[in-house]
C-alpha cells in the first residue's frame, strides 16, 4: 500500500521537531525547516542548501511541499487587481484575488473547494462542496501571489470560495501559521474572516481572541427574508447571530463588519434600511454595502447607484457607520466563484 506523503507545510515548529527527531535529525534542523517554508518560500526541497543531502533525500520520499498551478491569471486593466484560477495537487480548483489600495496589497483567499452553505447569490457553492482546503493549501495562495508579483500582502481576507468556519480547524492552524515570526509573520489584526454565521463557532473564535476582524454576511433585515436566501439562518435566526456577534465584540473588543449585498427588490428598501439600523443600534460595528455579484443561476439584479446611496445615508443617519464597497476588477469578473464554475464546464 503506498504511503501518503506527510504535508509538512500544515507543520508547526513543535511538530517539525518531532518529525525530524523521529528521522534522527537534531531539533534545531524544523527552524531551518520551517523557514524555508513559510519565509523564503521555496517549492523544492533541493533549494534548502543548509540541510543536509542525507535529509532533503529523505523529505523527498517521505513529505511533499504543498504547490500548485496558476490555471488563469487575469489583471484588471482598471485598477491592477489580479485575479487567479488555481489547479491544486488533485486537479480541483480555487481562486483568489489580490486587490491594491492605498494602504497596502490586501489578497482575498479561498478556505474550501466549493461551498456548501448554499446561499441563493453566491456563485462559490453553486458547483457544491468538494472537500476542505489543508492549511498549506490556504497559505500557499498567499505565497503564490506573493512570488508572482515580488510585493509583501499586507492584509488577508478569508472571503473567497467556501465557508472558514465550516473549515475550522484548517482556518486556526493557517492563522497560526501565517503569523508564526519565523514566516510571513502577519498580524492577526490585519486578516479578516468572513462568515454567513455559523453561531457555534462565533462563540468558539471569541474564546479564542485571536484579534482577527469578524465580517458577517448578514444580506437580509428580518428572518423571512434571510431563510430565502440564506439556508444557514434556518439553524441560527438573526436574533441568535447578533446575540453572538455583541459576545464577540465583548470578548475581543473588536469592531464586527456586517456585509450587505443590495439585490433588487429583495432587501434594498428604505424601510429595510431603517430595520437593519434598529437591528444594529449601540453596536461596535460597521456595515459594507456590497452591490450583489451577477450569478446566472440566481437571476439577481444589483440595486441601482441611486437605491444604494439612499439606503447608505439612511443607515448613517440613524449612527450606523456604512460605506458603499468599491467595485475592484470589474473588467475580469473579480468575484470569487466564477473562474471555477467556468473551468468546471469547460473540463
Amino acid at each position: 500500500m503506498k504511503t501518503i506523503a506527510i504535508d509538512i507545510k500544515s507543520m508547526t515548529i513543535p511538530e517539525l521537531e518531532a518529525l525530524l527527531t523521529g528521522m534522527g535529525q537534531p531539533r534545531f534542523r524544523a527552524k531551518q525547516l520551517f523557514s524555508w517554508m513559510h519565509d523564503k518560500r521555496v517549492l523544492s526541497f533541493d533549494e534548502m542548501k543548509n540541510l543536509p543531502a542525507s535529509l532533503r533525500e529523505q523529505l523527498k520520499r517521505d513529505c511533499t511541499l504543498t504547490a500548485f498551478t496558476t490555471e488563469r491569471r487575469l489583471c484588471s486593466q482598471t485598477d491592477g487587481t489580479i485575479k487567479y484560477l488555481y489547479r491544486l495537487g488533485d486537479g480541483e480548483y480555487v481562486e483568489s484575488v489580490l486587490m491594491r489600495y492605498e494602504h497596502g496589497i490586501s489578497l482575498c483567499i479561498s478556505t474550501q473547494v466549493g461551498c456548501r452553505m448554499g446561499c441563493s447569490f453566491c456563485a462559490s457553492t453553486k458547483a457544491g462542496f468538494v472537500r476542505h482546503l489543508t492549511p498549506s493549501e490556504i497559505l500557499e495562495q498567499v505565497y503564490a501571489a506573493g512570488r508572482d508579483t515580488g510585493e509583501r500582502i499586507s492584509s488577508i481576507v478569508l472571503m473567497g470560495i467556501g465557508e472558514p468556519l465550516d473549515n475550522f480547524d484548517n482556518v486556526l492552524r493557517f492563522l497560526e501559521l501565517v503569523a508564526a515570526p519565523e514566516g510571513l509573520n502577519l498580524s492577526h489584526r490585519h486578516i479578516s474572516l468572513s462568515t454567513c454565521g455559523l453561531v457555534n463557532r462565533i462563540y468558539e473564535l471569541a474564546d479564542m481572541d485571536l484579534q482577527i476582524t469578524l465580517s458577517i454576511s448578514l444580506h437580509a433585515t428580518n428572518d423571512e427574508t434571510r431563510d430565502a436566501i440564506m439556508p444557514v439562518n434556518h439553524k441560527w435566526k438573526i436574533g441568535e447571530l447578533l446575540k453572538a456577534c455583541r459576545y464577540y465584540t465583548d470578548k475581543t473588543h473588536r469592531r464586527i463588519s456586517y456585509e450587505y449585498s443590495l439585490i433588487s427588490g429583495v432587501n434594498d428598501s428604505p424601510q429595510q434600511a431603517v430595520e437593519l439600523a434598529a437591528l444594529l443600534k449601540g453596536s461596535l460595528c460597521h456595515v459594507n454595502l456590497i452591490p450583489v455579484n451577477y450569478v446566472e443561476e440566481a437571476g439577481y439584479e444589483k440595486s441601482s447607484r441611486q437605491r444604494i446611496y439612499q439606503f447608505q445615508k439612511v443607515l448613517c443617519d440613524r449612527g450606523v457607520n456604512a460605506t458603499v464597497r468599491r467595485t475592484l476588477g470589474a473588467d475580469i469578473d473579480a468575484a470569487c466563484g466564477q473562474l471555477r464554475r467556468q473551468a468546471l464546464r469547460s473540463s
